[in-house]
């Protein structure tokens, strides 16, 4: 068994590798799905790493590279092993071979997400030193379970237009929390071909703006100017959003579990809690 980067693994290739790492589970990627996911995230090949059986890949770690709140940043946009080779520590094999590369590209930190109920995971991760940074909640709902999509702002000045990536960088004021990795305004420009963002305005004035994945069901962004709120502007964008999605369903991944003000607007749209995750970091 050997492990290298895969600068020269094709995408074809790679999608395989992950169908055949989650044949066993109740999970089916897209390979249009799949092949924006890396994109937003920022996956590198050259820092990113697998090992090999035979030249199959059996294992391996895809990693994002890129600024997160400033810093130098390693995120785990995958990682994956196939079956028959569980249980041999195979991931962290990679993931200690990888740090030398990743420390002498200049990376700071390795930043990772891990469902709450992932106990042995969790625990593999503390033991190497990972530190617990913010708790998220993530949402999903069929779009005909959605409620109360009528009550919106029918003002006459306020209309829906589309708006390019660089509008949302200017208008982050109106979050209330630092989204995660693969929601922040870098992700969402290096996704720009595929994501479709949109803008409220009110008499000319930008006052709310979405950003969604229509071929993918996801709601990456959504935020009113705290002068606007509780007007109906969100709804206005949200039903808006989901006339346009491909799909038939609708989720919100990584909403920090500490902000009231999302988890209310969802829960009156009848948007349900998915799953919890973790946030955790580790200084390199």
């Amino acid at each position: 068994m050997e492990i290298r980067c895969l600068e020269n693994i094709d995408f074809d290739t790679l999608f395989c590798s992950f169908e055949s790492a989650f044949s066993d589970y109740e999970i089916h990627f897209d390979k249009d799905e799949v092949r924006s996911m890396l994109t937003r995230r920022g996956y590198t090949p050259r820092l990113s790493f697998a090992a090999f059986a035979d030249d199959r890949i059996v294992a391996f770690t895809l990693n994002g590279i890129g600024l997160f709140n400033g810093i130098p940043t390693a995120y785990d946009t995958g990682t994956a092993t196939v079956k028959e080779f569980r249980g041999q520590g195979i991931a962290g094999k990679i993931f200690n071979y990888s740090l030398p590369y990743l420390k002498e590209a200049g990376i700071r930190r390795y930043l990772l997400e891990v469902l709450q109920n992932n106990h042995k995971a969790i625990d593999v991760y503390r033991k190497i030193g990972f530190e617990t940074t913010r708790e998220f909640d993530c949402f999903r709902q069929n779009i005909v379970e959605i409620f109360n999509l009528d009550t919106y702002a029918q003002d006459a000045g306020i209309r829906i237009e589309p708006i390019d990536t660089n509008v949302v960088g200017q208008v982050q004021s109106f979050d209330d929390f630092y989204p995660s990795w693969q929601n922040t305004i870098e992700s969402i420009v290096r996704g720009r071909a595929g994501v479709t963002c949109l803008g409220t305005f009110n008499y000319g004035r930008l006052v709310g703006y979405c950003v969604a994945d229509r071929l993918t069901g996801d709601l990456t962004r959504i935020a009113v100017d705290s002068e606007y709120r509780r007007r109906g502007i969100a709804t206005l964008l949200l039903r808006k959003v989901v006339s346009v999605m491909a799909t038939d369903f609708i989720k919100i991944l990584n909403i920090p579990s500490d902000d009231t003000r999302l988890h209310g607007f969802l829960a009156d749209k009848n948007i349900d809690l998915m799953n919890r995750q973790f946030e955790m970091v580790l200084p390199l």
